[in-house]
């Protein structure tokens, strides 16, 4: 059976935890709205964090940070999931769409009362699509 989670107004590392969860427990994952999912905190000390994690290392060599919202969602529930061959097989089961899609579950709607950016406007910034 397969898992839709709509990402809009979600936190990432909320997203990314829930997901990971599902995703070692042998489900297929599919999260739409990449683009809306949002990660607190003030959008300038967010934006130099990625920026730095992009310029770290060379581009020949890695490490590879991605800059598109879609590839930034799956790479923090890569970091999230084990380094074997089990979270390599979970990994290849999780699906990430920057559009809407029907029929998705939400996680939590809550008010956001913090400040925040969302993956959308920091691929804007890095240079993404």
């Amino acid at each position: 059976m397969s898992a839709i989670i709509d990402g809009k107004n979600a936190v990432l590392g909320r997203v990314a935890s829930h997901t990971a969860k599902q995703l070692l427990k042998g489900e297929e994952v599919a999260i739409c709205n990449a683009d809306k999912i949002i990660i607190t905190g003030r959008k300038k000390d967010i934006v130099n964090k990625y920026l730095a994690r992009r310029r770290r290392g060379s581009p020949q060599h890695g490490p590879f940070f991605p800059k598109n919202s879609d590839a930034i969602v799956r790479r923090t529930i890569r970091g999230m999931l084990p380094k074997t061959k089990k979270g390599r097989e979970a990994l290849k089961k999780l699906t990430v769409i920057k559009a809407a899609k029907e029929n998705a579950k939400q996680l939590e709607e809550k008010e956001i009362k913090t400040a925040y950016i969302t993956v959308g406007e920091l691929a804007k910034t890095l240079g993404g699509k």
